[in-house]
């Protein structure tokens, strides 16, 4: 170590200590000043309502998230459900930057390494983003930066007394991690060789610390570490909560879920820096650490790297494939703080002078308070409703006792939370489309679903017995049977079970859609008045990251605005029906069209070409009062704006085409008006 034996061990100890509180509470200030006040995208909502009814996460459960953040809602005085799990995360990332902190000053001696370490990787984007979030990945965050100064405080252990005690402790935070999120178990595989490597050089210690008892010591240290997943089969058993994943009251049920079998088991540059420093790395911080933080980054990123299978073209896709690049973010970060500290100790060393200490703490604060600045509008997220507003918007859309039927992660996550952790809408009922295609859901959750009737006990296209004697029911008979309540489908509906389309109809009700028995006739007027206005949404067009949820929440509801007029666009174009109705239904359509169009400067790129392609039908028909010559160069206007902004649209080239043709159309009839 660079200054190690400049200063007393307890001075060095009390030091580290000092400066780890402070980075703990600088970060938890940052961090709860910027936390949303509601419950964000993603998983959060599904996280927070488990939390809340003491069920069972998506796998594998994540048990030891589910007590804590319980307990923080029943601790935490202020602010919704939401915002309390949402600053128990907060808290999580301040611990970890404060760990991160320790590792550092513990291997360097240097505040400013520390700072530097804590500071970048708290307050990069990507850390920031997600530790004001309640997601699991500040806990995972917490737990990187733990067995990491675990590492350091084993390797500097006096004597053997000292590094089995600190052994026992590190096995049981390796368990414990592990009932979190299952990434840091390639760190967990990296760090339990090093331990034992590290202990068979010690050749005096070779007997007393690894040997079979010790060893068994420690495989029990780490079996207590797991026992937070006892809770999945009682919390399965008891079958309290309103909302739960799985049955865990069996092995099979319980590996399956732990396995994550249901949800895709490990599925979804670095530089040159000279050789020069690499060695003054190595020569002035510990070696061996040194090397093993490099290798946990490394099996990490070629692991990840490998088994991600999202498509990251999407930008959804990409915002949830970069969040668990958090773990390599956290090495990097402390690895970062070492190489600064080695390169002032160094050229301390060979300039014979202590004078550059300040520089060092400059570059520390100037690369810490950029990140700051730079991150702080975009993390800033005190006021962001946006799924708060989404799913009220959704449930004070639906009439009273509707059944939902919830696909996708954006509407049942965010309208579960709001149902049964804000108490929201108890009138309606949630069920779950792709839930109800598992043989555990309906045993477990028809129960909690008074008043919906099931058919059988699970969700098939084909109504049937299966050989381990459940009943199986389709789409159409859970309609039939449910008649006496009306049913929608949050967002689409699922396309393995077409059954419905035998006596229903989907009639578009804002961003959800409606099952309509076939015998009701559709009314134009009737349903453009009760979808006019059906939300009472304001956030503007595009105004949100394309990675966010809230980009998706707010292009779901941009998007219902034109649901009503495309469908009675589409039944004109597709249904049989006497020419004066048609011309009645492109009418409505055209109208709906040119009022939403008109009335906002920024909107989805579609509505451009919905637009067009209903001034070209309206030309067609040529209704009483209607100008041929403006309909036709608000069809070539809009067409046009389309194709400049609809880059990837596959029939760019046939549009360019066409507007060709109405170009030289339009120009006829000015000749002739001319003439």
């Amino acid at each position: 170590m660079a200054t190690a034996g400049a200063r007393p061990w307890g001075s060095w100890r009390c030091g580290g200590l000092r400066g780890g509180v402070a980075v703990f509470a600088a970060v938890a200030g940052v961090f709860t000043l910027t936390l949303p006040p509601s419950v964000p995208g993603g998983d959060a909502g599904e996280l927070i309502t488990a939390a809340h009814e003491l069920g069972v996460a998506h796998p594998p459960g994540y048990p030891l998230f589910t007590l804590v953040a319980n307990l923080a809602i029943k601790l935490f005085p202020v602010g919704s459900v939401a915002y309390r799990v949402n600053l128990l995360c907060g808290l999580f990332g301040a611990g970890a930057a404060s760990f991160l902190f320790f590792t550092v000053f513990r291997l360097s001696g240097s505040y400013a390494g520390g700072i530097l370490a804590a500071g970048v990787f708290s307050f990069s984007r990507l850390t920031w983003q997600w530790s004001i979030a309640a997601e699991v990945f500040s806990l995972n965050n917490l737990f990187v930066g733990l067995l990491m100064a675990l590492t350091v405080h084993f390797e500097e252990a006096a004597n053997a007394k000292e590094r089995s005690k600190i052994a026992k402790i590190g096995a049981f935070c390796c368990g414990l991690s592990l009932c979190n999120q299952h990434t840091i178990v390639l760190y967990v595989l990296c760090i339990i060789p090093w331990i034992l490597f590290r202990l068979l050089k010690e050749k005096y210690a070779l007997m007393q610390e690894i040997s079979l008892g010790s060893l068994l010591k420690l495989s029990l240290y780490f079996s207590a570490g797991l026992l937070p997943y006892v809770y999945l089969p009682i919390s399965s058993y008891v079958n309290q909560a309103r909302w739960t994943w799985g049955d865990q009251t069996t092995l099979l049920g319980f590996l399956t879920h732990f396995l994550r079998e249901e949800y895709g088991t490990f599925s979804l540059a670095k530089s040159e820096i000279g050789s020069s420093m690499s060695k003054i790395l190595l020569d002035r911080q510990n070696p061996s650490l040194v090397w093993l933080f490099t290798g946990m980054f490394c099996v990490y990123s070629l692991f990840f790297a490998w088994r991600a299978n999202l498509d990251i073209s999407k930008p959804l896709f990409m915002g949830v494939v970069e969040r668990f690049w958090m773990q390599s973010n956290a090495v990097v970060a402390v690895l970062a703080g070492m190489g600064l500290a080695a390169l002032v100790s160094e050229s301390n060393r060979v300039l014979n002078t202590n004078g550059l200490q300040c520089l060092e703490w400059l570059s520390a604060t100037l690369f810490v308070i950029y990140q700051i600045y730079s991150n702080y509008s975009i993390c800033d997220q005190r006021t962001n409703y946006v799924i708060d507003k989404f799913a009220k918007n959704l449930l004070a859309s639906m009439p009273q006792n509707a059944i939902i039927l919830l696909r996708g992660d954006l509407p049942g996550n965010s309208l579960r939370y709001m149902h049964y952790c804000e108490g929201l809408r108890p009138d309606i009922s949630l069920v779950d489309q792709e839930m109800m295609t598992y043989e555990w859901y309906l045993p477990k959750m028809a129960k909690h679903l008074p008043g919906v009737n099931f058919p059988g006990n699970r969700w098939n296209p084909v109504d049937g017995i299966l050989p381990s004697g459940m009943v199986t029911f389709n789409l159409y008979h859970f309609l039939e049977i449910n008649k006496q309540r009306q049913t929608f489908v949050c967002i689409g509906i699922h396309e393995g079970d077409p059954t419905w389309k035998k006596n229903y109809s989907l009639w578009p009700w804002g961003s959800c859609d409606k099952l309509v028995p076939s015998e009701i006739v559709f009314n134009p007027e009737e349903w453009i008045k009760l979808t006019r206005n059906i939300y009472n949404w304001t956030e503007e067009y595009g105004r949100f990251e394309p990675s966010s949820w809230e980009s998706v929440a707010n292009e779901e509801m941009w998007q219902a605005r034109m649901k009503t007029p495309f469908f009675i666009f589409n039944l004109a174009e597709t249904v049989s029906m006497p020419s004066n109705v048609k011309a009645q239904l492109y009418t409505h359509a055209y109208d709906l069209y040119k009022e939403l169009v008109s009335s906002r400067k920024e909107h989805p790129v579609n509505w451009h070409k919905n637009y067009a392609i209903a001034c070209e039908r309206m030309l067609r028909l040529r209704p009483r009062g209607a100008d041929p010559e403006v309909l036709l160069s608000e069809t070539i206007r809009h067409f046009h704006l389309y194709t400049q902004k609809a880059r990837n649209d596959p029939q760019l080239a046939d549009i360019s085409v066409a507007l060709k043709h109405l170009r030289n159309e339009l120009q006829s009839l000015r000749n002739g008006k001319n003439v």
